[in-house]
């Protein structure tokens, strides 16, 4: 299945039905008068969150949702039909907002959370509500109203509690399928991850919490360039940010500097990515050689304050103590 996390989307909610102009006519009734049904209300349009699917995909392909239209009013004082609310289901995590204006109208992050988008016409009344003693046989009665139409831009934001970023094959993807069982795409070169994955990690007893792998990035990530900077918005919601750096002999360019253009791209994404709490881990520590890239790295996690911890997905070494960190990173946001 495709990741898609952007769609525009037109609806258009039901109209009203119109009224009803009729007169009572029955044998041995002398005197017959209005009995105009009322016209029944067009159907509203909602968005309906729901973690069974995953991807915008569907409304990416149609773009257009319609409700039913209200029935017309009847003789015989017989109300029309109201028409039948259309209701589209949507991601966990979906950001809805007007496409004219940008504001945003919802963000639906809990299951069977419901937005009204659009509310259908009323529908008009028959000629039965115009009857007066003055007015004894009106004939006419009121048009149903319009439904409510509008464009909408929607936006996935993946509901994840901690955040792996990192350059290109530094380990997330690794990384993920050893803590969970997300089996994402893994190989030696790299953006070999195009789509953000999601894993539940469990530590302990009843305990869990989710984790996302975003696409690597590299410099210049903030006005586009690679695959990063397009996902970079799924980390917006995350308790901590994990940062993946390669501490291996054959990795390139200076462990700290890399670190540094990481955090310069988030800084210049989103000043509020900075503000949430980072821990680095040192990943492939089977292949690091002298180890004088993991004591650079190390050393400069403890100038800066930083939690530091080396790992290896593959042998398992450090990943206990790792998950029962994020663990408790996770848990003391969710306190607050």
């Amino acid at each position: 299945m495709q990741f898609i996390d952007q769609a525009k989307v037109y609806i258009k909610a039901g109209d009203g039905g119109r009224g009803c102009v009729s007169f009572r006519r029955e044998k041995f009734v002398p005197k017959g008068g209005p009995n105009g049904g009322d016209g029944g209300r067009g159907g509203h349009i909602l968005f309906k969150a729901t973690g069974n699917i995953t991807t915008l995909l569907d409304i990416k392909y149609q773009q257009q949702y319609r409700a039913e239209k209200g029935q017309h009013g009847m003789g015989r004082d017989m109300h029309g039909k109201d028409g039948k609310d259309l209701i589209i289901p949507v991601p966990l995590g979906t950001l809805i907002r007007d496409f004219e204006t940008n504001e945003v109208l919802c963000d639906l992050t809990e299951e069977n959370q419901e937005f009204l988008a659009v509310k259908g016409g009323r529908g008009g009344l028959g000629n039965a509500h115009f009857k007066s003693a003055t007015r004894q046989a009106p004939r006419f009665a009121q048009p149903g109203e319009p439904g409510e139409e509008l464009t909408l831009s929607l936006e996935l934001k993946l509901l994840a509690d901690v955040g792996l970023i990192g350059l290109p094959n530094s380990g997330k993807s690794t990384l993920i399928s050893a803590l969970s069982s997300a089996r994402p795409k893994i190989a030696d070169y790299p953006f070999t991850t195009l789509v953000p994955n999601l894993g539940v990690v469990t530590y302990g007893e009843f305990r869990s919490f989710v984790i996302a792998d975003i696409p690597g990035l590299i410099e210049g990530a903030h006005t586009g360039t690679g695959l990063g900077f397009q996902f970079l918005r799924h980390v917006e919601r995350t308790s901590v940010l994990l940062h993946l750096v390669d501490i291996s002999e054959m990795a390139e360019g200076d462990p700290a500097d890399n670190l540094e253009k990481i955090n310069k791209e988030l800084e210049l994404f989103s000043p509020d990515l900075m503000k949430k709490p980072q821990a680095i881990a040192g990943t492939k520590l089977d292949i690091k050689g002298d180890g004088k890239r993991l004591d650079t790295l190390a050393q400069y996690c403890n100038d800066k304050q930083y939690d530091f911890f080396p790992i290896c997905s593959v042998t398992g070494e450090g990943i206990k103590e790792l998950m029962i960190y994020l663990g408790g990173k996770v848990g003391q946001h969710k306190k607050k």
